[in-house]
């Protein structure tokens, strides 16, 4: 699901550049108003800056008191949905991606949490919640190919998941194809 311009850009990188910051998201999982499995995604506020507007997982940068960016990940969940970290039970982790037009290094976690969460959105960091039925995720008929400009990238190319009216793509994309092959072997 990269791009071929990041694919490219990738390996040119012997590695990763000098400062880069990590940052830890989270894929959770729950059952939706209607008892089926979802999985929420945020539409980020429009802002000056690589990632403005675009769909993805909650989470963010590793903090100081955070031990770990397990930590991080439901730590920021909670203040960008409302959703109490002590309320999301990890079930594991996904691989890394680092993302060059930010110098971000993310880890991706796959959690669930039991019972329907009442969301409560940050307002600064959050336009929208997304929640998404784990079925649309799973379902071939939802993955597109789209051009699109960006911050940083005019009139690209990419593959991408096509939910709820939103495109998903880039290292999001990247992540939610790691969790559709992972439950597709067990379903």
């Amino acid at each position: 699901m990269a791009p071929r311009m990041r694919i490219a850009e990738l390996k040119a990188l012997s590695e990763k550049p000098q400062g880069y910051r990590r940052a830890g998201v989270m894929a959770l999982f729950y059952p939706g108003p209607d008892q089926l499995a979802h999985l929420l995604f945020i539409l980020r506020n429009t802002y000056p800056g690589v990632h403005s507007s675009q769909i993805g997982f909650p989470g963010g940068q590793q903090e100081q008191g955070d031990r770990n960016l397990l930590q991080t990940a439901p730590r920021e969940t909670e203040e960008e949905v409302g959703v109490p970290g002590g309320r999301i039970r990890p079930i594991r982790s996904l691989s890394r991606v680092y993302i060059p037009p930010s110098n971000f290094e993310v880890s991706p976690f796959m959690g669930i949490c039991e019972q329907t969460p009442h969301f409560r959105k940050q307002d600064s960091e959050v336009a929208e919640i997304v929640q998404v039925p784990l079925s649309d995720v799973l379902s071939d008929s939802h993955l597109v190919t789209r051009r699109l400009t960006t911050s940083y990238a005019a009139d690209i190319e990419v593959p991408a998941f096509h939910l709820n009216g939103y495109i998903v793509w880039g290292a999001t994309a990247m992540m939610l194809n790691e969790i559709k092959t992972m439950l597709r072997t067990f379903f």
